[in-house]
């Protein structure tokens, strides 16, 4: 294994993309989604184009990261919601904090402002990563979604809200 870097992602990705989604699903502690979406189309609907990551050890990719805005209301443009993934055999190489880096300058150079993600209370590596890279918990939501997959169907799971702001004004925001 070599050095790993980033890339803007490209929809020839897909595959590798969804398969890092779809092991992200099964650990149950990535995302209340049972599946990932059913193609390049659908993932991408709700992305920003500058603001979709991969890294990849020479050409397979070993993780990735996406945001896109929270609301189509105007006066939230500068604000996004992201997703880190990492192959679960790349774990620990520093995949996670590389996305995130490339993402929170990407965000910068876009006019966003405030980065958000929702990660569940038992995802502390996640928590962990997040923290080092400037998040704050801003609140717990409680009993938010009713888990529909895997070996926590059935319970209602909590999320800790996380925020990053930039120390711009959003003034140049897309």
């Amino acid at each position: 294994m070599g050095a790993i870097g980033l890339r803007p992602m490209a929809e020839a990705d897909w595959p590798e993309v969804e398969k890092i989604y779809r092991a992200g699903i099964e650990t149950g502690h990535a995302t209340f989604e049972a599946e990932p979406p059913s193609s390049w189309g659908r993932f991408v609907a709700g992305k920003h184009p500058g603001l979709m990551l991969v890294a990849a050890d020479g050409p397979t990719v070993v993780g990735w990261a996406a945001a896109g805005p929270i609301s189509a209301r105007a006066v939230y443009r500068g604000v996004v919601e992201h997703s880190v993934y990492v192959a679960p055999q790349s774990s620990g190489r520093g995949v996670g904090r590389l996305l995130l880096e490339g993402l929170i300058s990407a965000a910068e150079r876009s006019g966003v402002w405030t980065i958000q993600s929702s990660v569940f209370p038992e995802n502390t590596t996640s928590l962990r990563l997040h923290e080092r890279a400037g998040f704050r918990q801003v609140g717990r939501r409680e009993r938010i979604a009713l888990m529909e997959h895997g070996p926590l169907a059935g319970q209602w799971r909590d999320t800790i809200l996380l925020e990053r702001r930039s120390g711009q004004d959003g003034s140049e925001a897309w």
